[in-house]
């Protein structure tokens, strides 16, 4: 009443009329969840993932294949999920037979909603809820913009960024629930930076990166962790394919054709599959726990 009556008239009405502050959120809460999650999943300092169940989509070949060798190895569960059946079973019964998992594998066309609902109900039901998810499922499709037509515009956004979302839809609910998750979105250069002659793509990998920024504010109070990691051109099938595509449109060598894909990166080099795979493996971690909203680059120094 001092207090009040020192406002005088008009500072008393002011003060009547104060809200009370807002509570501040429970950092305390976050830290408990952090201290218990790595308690519970750090089983050994070779296997800190022993116990979880991870899901990576486009999981049976090139960047996907090498991200599921390496959260197996880490001692991760998986379902490994994609368009090819008989090359998502070889390599499950493969990481199966080298790690000593369990590993499941699931069809799925992350384009396709009902496809998406049907491939996490089955993987829930085999392994539980995931706590893990790697979004690496996508498609590259070069056109000048004047030949990107609907069709083609339409297919690469669904597919590298809406099948993203829907993936999320089906997990997120329950790794904020269940007290611990790590989303990881396999994104690009082309998610930071233009590149003529993919406008699609560049557009969904900049999509791509915003949801990761937009998700990773939303679940910051949670034990849940949302990131980017960004490659440049990695040796796989796709830019075999696009070397060899382009060598026999323009008649120039393949050797000539790589090293002006590769130029673009100061090491002069292809990034290696298993480089990207380190890089999601450690943001899996328990111990990662305080990275969340990154677009983290795995590109030899191509964008800084």
């Amino acid at each position: 009443m001092a207090y009040a009556h020192r406002l005088g008239p008009a500072g008393r009405r002011r003060a009547a009329i104060r809200k009370p502050p807002r509570e501040r959120p429970d950092v305390s809460r976050l830290d408990q969840l952090v201290e218990g999650m790595t308690a519970t999943h750090a089983a050994s300092a070779d296997c800190p993932l022993t116990g979880c169940h991870a899901v990576v989509t486009g999981g049976g070949s090139g960047i996907g294949a090498a991200i599921a060798d390496t959260l197996a190895r880490l001692g991760a569960n998986l379902t490994i999920m994609g368009r090819r059946m008989p090359v998502l079973e070889v390599h499950a019964a493969t990481l199966a037979r080298r790690h000593c998992t369990q590993i499941e594998a699931v069809a799925l066309d992350v384009a396709r909603q009902e496809s998406v609902e049907e491939a996490f109900r089955i993987a829930g039901e085999r392994l539980g809820h995931p706590v893990i998810l790697v979004n690496n499922a996508g498609v590259a499709k070069a056109a000048p913009f004047s030949k990107t037509d609907p069709a083609l515009w339409q297919e690469v956004i669904e597919v590298d960024l809406s099948g993203a979302y829907l993936c999320i839809r089906q997990t997120l609910q329950h790794m904020v629930k269940n007290g611990y998750g790590r989303i990881v979105n396999i994104a690009s250069t082309a998610g930071l930076t233009g590149y003529p002659y993919v406008a699609a793509y560049c557009a969904a990998k900049h999509g791509l990166i915003g949801l990761t920024r937009a998700l990773a504010r939303e679940t910051a109070r949670t034990a849940v962790t949302v990131n980017a990691v960004c490659p440049g051109y990695t040796d796989t099938a796709i830019v075999e394919t696009a070397v060899t595509s382009i060598s026999v449109k323009t008649g120039r060598a393949r050797e000539q054709v790589l090293a002006e894909l590769v130029a673009h990166n100061p090491q002069g080099r292809l990034i290696q599959p298993a480089e990207v795979a380190e890089t999601v493996g450690w943001l899996c971690l328990p111990s990662s726990a305080s990275i969340t909203g990154q677009s983290i680059l795995v590109a030899g120094g191509e964008l800084m």
